[in-house]
């Protein structure tokens, strides 16, 4: 046991505080305690601590600092104990107090831990990493075509046509010098308008995914997809001397929007004379319509998978000209004009579409004629408004990355964002096709596949409408660049020699810059190419997209 301690006796002071005079003298000091030493100290010193009661020999986290030799009471005899009480005593508690979440106190200030406290902490922070790359890994893989299918670096695509050996190589022309070039042209006249349309349903306007429309077929309209020198229309006003230059709406559209395309193309130029003549040739690429041609993610190669570019394009082509007959009012009626469709035969059944043939002054000695397509008419303040009707085309939400199903009664905007990404170029043709033609307002649908699996059904789940130079305005399509592009052309076509051109767009992977190649046709592929014209001509006048032709079998 401790010794008892003896409390001596405290003197009284009768005439004020603290202890009296007489007491300071005469106190006997026999009863302090030893080795206790006086620390003088001023308000500017920093106060330490008055003792430390974890010091103890066999502790080693004590302090190495001499400086706190002062309090260590562990020689002074004032303080005696027993060594086996000190043996017994446990302590029950040494977590140190909780930390809390917030507070200014521990908002910027770093605590000093324990080892053992920091190293379970590290720990924890290396599981959390953990968990946090397994999620991207996880939401990555889910973002991907196919898990089980390598990713590839650079999507390898193939030349449109192929180029002879005998052609001879022109001219190569970087798409980065068509960036700076910039045109304006006045206002386009108005030569000749032939066919006949029909109105516009209004009703379609009002289809959401949740009460979507199911997608109709219409074997029975016929489709005509003329190249433009078998355009009598364009033989008569060639013949008249309108213009010097002469094209369609699809080739026009094709080279301004040249720089955003990825997929490889070719147009044929004729020069005849002074004259010149823009065509496709028979089963083009530009007979069909691109699916996630400016895509990251690549789409199978195989030609027999219904996600193949090649079906896709089939596809998509399918969809469009049913989408643009069904968002009509079939009743019988159609808006005429100055001349008949001049592709049809006389009691055929044509689908819905005027053609416009406009005229642009590109200088004092060189214009241009385009034949421009319409599909449906409106009424709007007692006005006649014309339309362009096209179809993004939803195949499977895994390449894409959004469900329409889900995304587009809420966030449309985020759904049409995604298509810009993905079909830019086709997007971007669309919108200037409506700018030759004078469109007042192109309309939108947004087709999906009842199944991903089944390429077959589709159903029209909204119908948007934009007007095209906000449209354009919005996608970034500048018109001057857009007819800067024509115009050096138009000016390079200008110079060659009589003949006939080819003119192929085409790279061989997605990372190389894209070129234009224009090379001369020799007279023995010249009649060869003739010949095939001819025999193949009023075989591939009316294309129809149905069912059996776009899938390879019957349903």
């Amino acid at each position: 046991m401790v010794e008892a301690f003896e409390v001596s006796g405290v003197p009284f002071n009768p005439d004020g505080w603290g202890p009296p005079e007489c007491a300071i003298t005469t106190t006997s000091t026999s009863n302090l305690p030893l080795n206790v030493p006086f620390a003088p100290f001023s308000r500017s010193e920093k106060l330490g601590r008055i003792a430390d009661w974890t010091r103890t020999f066999n502790n080693p986290s004590r302090s190495k600092n001499p400086s706190d030799a002062v309090f260590d009471f562990s020689n002074d005899d004032s303080f005696l104990g027993n060594a086996d009480d000190d043996s017994t005593f446990r302590l029950v508690d040494g977590k140190p107090p909780p930390r809390p979440k917030f507070g200014p106190k521990w908002r910027f200030q770093q605590q000093r831990q324990l080892p053992h406290r920091r190293d379970e902490e590290v720990e924890a922070k290396k599981r959390e990493a953990e968990k946090e790359r397994a999620r991207r890994d996880r939401q990555y893989n889910m973002n991907r075509s196919n898990v089980n299918m390598p990713r590839r670096e650079a999507a390898v695509f193939k030349s449109s046509v192929d180029i002879q050996p005998e052609w001879n190589m022109l001219d190569q022309i970087l798409f980065s010098t068509f960036s700076k070039l910039s045109f304006t042209v006045p206002e386009p006249e108005d030569l000749l308008f032939c066919g006949a349309l029909e109105t516009y349903d209004r009703t379609v306007d009002r289809i959401t995914p949740k009460n979507e429309r199911r997608l109709e077929r219409f074997k029975n309209r016929n489709f005509f997809r003329v190249t433009t020198s078998d355009d009598p229309v364009i033989r008569r006003l060639a013949k008249e001397d309108k213009a010097t230059v002469f094209t369609t709406d699809t080739i026009l559209s094709t080279l301004m929007c040249a720089p955003r395309s990825v997929y490889s193309w070719d147009i044929v130029v004729t020069r005849v004379g002074n004259k010149l003549f823009f065509d496709k040739r028979d089963g083009s690429q530009l007979d069909f319509l691109t699916v996630h041609e400016t895509s990251q993610e690549p789409l199978p190669e195989s030609k027999d998978d219904i996600n193949s570019a090649h079906l896709l394009g089939l596809e998509a082509a399918y969809i469009n000209q049913n989408f643009s007959q069904q968002v009509l009012v079939r009743d019988g009626n159609k808006v005429t004009f100055d001349e008949p469709n001049p592709f049809a035969n006389e009691g055929e059944e044509v689908a819905s579409v005027a053609y416009r043939y406009r005229r642009w002054k590109l200088d004092s000695e060189v214009s241009l004629v385009a034949r421009c397509e319409v599909q449906s008419v409106m009424e709007v303040n007692n006005q006649r408004s014309f339309l362009t009707l096209n179809a993004l085309n939803e195949f499977d939400p895994k390449y894409s990355g959004v469900d329409w199903r889900q995304k587009l009664e809420t966030q449309r905007g985020a759904v049409l964002a995604n298509e810009l990404k993905n079909n830019a170029n086709k997007l971007a043709k669309w919108t200037a096709q409506a700018l030759l033609a004078g469109a007042d307002m192109m309309k939108l649908g947004y087709v999906s596949r009842v199944h991903p699996r089944d390429h077959f059904n589709h159903v029209i789940l909204a119908v948007n409408g934009y007007k095209p130079k906000e449209f354009s305005s919005q996608i970034n399509l500048n018109q001057g660049s857009m007819w800067g592009i024509v115009k050096a052309i138009v000016d390079l076509c200008m110079k060659l020699k009589e003949g006939k051109y080819v003119l192929n767009h085409y790279r061989r992977t997605s990372k190389l810059n894209p070129l234009l190649k224009m090379a001369r046709v020799q007279s023995q592929m010249l009649l060869l190419l003739m010949w095939r014209i001819t025999r193949l001509k009023l075989k591939l006048k009316r294309v129809s997209f149905d069912t059996c032709t776009f899938a390879g079998n019957e349903t």
